[in-house]
């Protein structure tokens, strides 16, 4: 695919040509894999919602804290989301203020401290409190890594990175369903807590590593901490050149110093921002709209509820019910990656009407059979469930896995990049803390019934998705403000390339 289709024809053109592929490249080699440390930020979410269904299925742990059901079982859920929603409003005056890597560095800390507690649980009210800070280190992990691995990413790798951000959740999700699956014959309480011991596997990988992760060129830019910048992007974007003589950073950051100063002009002081201008609005809108809507789709319901809706069709046994749970997390996987590898191929507003569409069918199945089970207690409509919740994961995974942060990340610009993130998982962790406590009880009432809410909403969804998500592909992080704010929110000079000293722009940026 050529350069030019992924991130424009401009930045093309001052891309250093090779025949090499990336990763025989120093330089790209060592930059992706110091990306993989922020990247592994989801796969401490996906531990956490895959641990969960695999614990509601042991016999060790149900039997531990007395069976919780109904809204006692919401709340243990739930804690990890009210941890989440309750750290909103800190973490994106820290990411802003202090840098990514400071917020991404206290985040994996505290996850590691919640761990301790929650393995060394003794009742469940200490769980669900080790569980809420989970939910509060989690938000200062999960909230400045997809902005840290969009402003570090090589051009044309940020489409795929990005959208590898979330994917990797199931790398997560895979570990903690087959260790649960694994410690399913302990007879005693290490059958849950060895799960919950390695929930701090991730965390402790990203901290042995985390020294040599740089900091976001644009944040420094931001503080005026220009000549950092400049020598991050040599070093990991163009190292065969002087710091700031190859084309490619000159025109990088001859972009971000134009787009920030335009942007501290035109933006209004702090929140205000995100509602200051149409463009603003707009993008606000979709942030907070791609995080519920993530959470709305039904996908909470088959997510944290696996086991509940197994035992709805007649599937009962621990083993089975782990065992569906691993497999589908490695099915999860494969489809989300195969669809971060496409998203430059097909576009983002492509996969997510795509994935619209599929979930839909796939939720009006599911109802379908659900209900054939409840009444005639057909056990070939079960089947047909079980097949079901493939396809409808498969048509999650290809757009709201991949594209959760990366497209919403690319629409918003730098000035509230951090703050619109912050919306979007406000839309993502206040609705989960909503349903983790509707989800159980609407199962336990009314059963298949509940699926019929979905079904209405996804049709709901689609709708916004033709009529409001545009197209990014084929641009870069600034140019994409054309599609909100017009032509206007460019120099001249950054539509083409340029070899002039970008010292000027950045001292007027700075006199702003």
């Amino acid at each position: 695919m050529k350069d030019s289709s992924i991130v424009g024809e401009a930045l093309a053109q001052v891309m250093p040509r090779t025949n090499k592929y990336w990763f025989q490249q120093p330089h790209l080699l060592k930059l992706n894999l110091l990306l993989l440390m922020p990247l592994l930020s989801s796969s401490v979410a996906g531990y956490d919602g895959s641990l969960m269904n695999g614990l509601q299925s042991l016999e060790q742990w149900q039997t531990y804290f007395g069976s919780p059901s109904g809204a006692t079982l919401g709340l243990v859920n739930a804690a990890q989301a009210i941890g989440s929603v309750l750290a909103l409003p800190f973490v994106g005056v820290l990411t802003d203020k202090f840098g990514r890597k400071p917020s991404l560095f206290l985040g994996l800390a505290i996850i590691i401290v919640a761990t301790i507690i929650q393995a060394t649980s003794f009742n469940l009210s200490q769980f669900i409190i080790a569980r809420a800070i989970v939910g509060f280190g989690g938000m200062f992990s999960v909230h400045p890594s997809p902005l840290l691995i969009a402003e570090l990413a090589y051009p044309t790798h940020r489409g795929k990175y990005t959208s590898a951000f979330w994917t990797m959740y199931y790398l997560g999700a895979i570990l903690a369903s087959w260790t649960t699956f694994g410690c399913q014959n302990y007879q005693s309480t290490w059958a849950w807590r060895i799960p919950s011991i390695l929930q701090a596997g991730f965390p402790i990988i990203q901290l042995i590593f985390f020294y040599w992760v740089p900091e976001s060129p644009r944040w420094l830019v931001s503080k005026d901490r220009t000549v950092e910048a400049t020598e991050i992007l040599s070093r990991y974007h163009a190292p065969d050149q002087g710091p700031g003589e190859s084309p490619l950073v000159r025109y990088q950051l001859e972009q971000i110093v134009q787009t920030l100063r335009q942007e501290k002009i035109a933006s209004s002081a702090g929140w205000s921002a995100l509602i200051s201008t149409p463009g603003n609005r707009k993008r606000t809108l979709i942030a907070f709209l791609v995080g519920f809507m993530a959470q709305w789709n039904g996908v909470a319901v088959v997510s944290y509820y696996l086991t509940l809706v197994l035992r709805t069709i007649g599937i009962t046994s621990t083993y089975t019910q782990t065992l569906i749970n691993g497999l589908l997390q490695v099915f999860n996987f494969a489809s989300a990656l195969g669809a971060a590898f496409l998203v430059d191929r097909l576009g983002r507003r492509t996969l997510f009407l795509w994935s619209g569409v599929g979930m839909l069918v796939s939720y009006i199945i599911l109802t379908a059979c659900s209900a054939v089970v409840s009444i005639s207690g057909n056990q070939s409509a079960g089947i047909v469930v079980v097949v079901t919740l493939f396809t409808f994961f498969f048509h999650y995974d290809i757009a709201y896995t991949p594209l959760l942060f990366g497209y919403p990340t690319e629409v918003l610009p730098f000035n509230i990049r951090g703050k619109g993130l912050t919306v979007e998982l406000f839309g993502i962790y206040g609705s989960l803390t909503l349903v983790s406590f509707v989800n159980p009880i609407g199962l336990e009432n009314i059963g298949w019934k509940y699926y019929l809410v979905f079904s209405v909403l996804l049709v709901i969804f689609l709708g916004i998705t033709y009529f409001l998500f545009p197209e990014t592909k084929g641009h870069t992080l600034e140019e994409i403000a054309v599609l909100f704010d017009g032509p206007q929110v460019l120099g001249g000079d950054l539509g083409k390339a340029s070899s002039k000293d970008p010292s000027s722009d950045i001292q007027h940026y700075e006199g702003v």
